[in-house]
């Protein structure tokens, strides 16, 4: 399983930033609400965000060296998973409330600063968090390049990065 890609995070936050602009261009001009999660949102992703590092400690404790138990390697790899969609859904989430964000700035001059313009900075912050405990639970999933962990076949099945393919 490969690593993510910073860059890959961002386009797809780009893309996601573009499309909350248009979305809330076109609502505000049609008399819609802002097309924004509510913040009772914010306890879902807190949820996720402890579940995530829950599940990351565990895998960087036996890593490095906390060794009492046995640790499942499906369980790791769901981890990783975990840990990248995380990232993904977070990178989501910023993309598409920094686009609300932007629309809703162009008006603050005439609407002033609204509860709606707070809670859409707080969800950005919250995708934020997301991008970056997705990153940190992926590192502490990674095997350090000394490990000599060998496949079946005893060909190693690492690549040059340290990670497993």
């Amino acid at each position: 399983m490969g690593t993510l890609k910073v860059r890959w995070l961002a386009a797809f936050g780009v893309v996601a930033g573009i499309g909350g602009w248009m979305m809330n261009l076109w609502a505000s001009r049609n008399g819609f609400p802002v097309p924004s999660l509510h913040l009772s949102s914010l306890l879902t992703v807190a949820a996720i965000l402890t579940i995530t590092l829950i599940f990351g400690i565990r895998v960087q404790r036996w890593r490095n060296g906390r060794r009492d138990r046995p640790l499942n390697p499906i369980l790791a790899a769901r981890t990783v998973v975990l840990a990248q969609a995380t990232a993904y859904a977070g990178a989501l989430n910023t993309g598409w409330h920094l686009g609300i964000l932007v629309d809703q700035l162009s008006l603050v001059a005439v609407r002033g600063v609204t509860a709606s313009v707070w809670g859409t900075v707080a969800l950005v912050a919250s995708g934020m968090m997301m991008i970056v405990v997705g990153l940190m639970v992926q590192g502490f999933c990674r095997l350090p390049p000394d490990d000599g962990a060998t496949g079946a076949d005893g060909e190693s099945s690492r690549n040059d990065e340290g990670e497993y393919a």
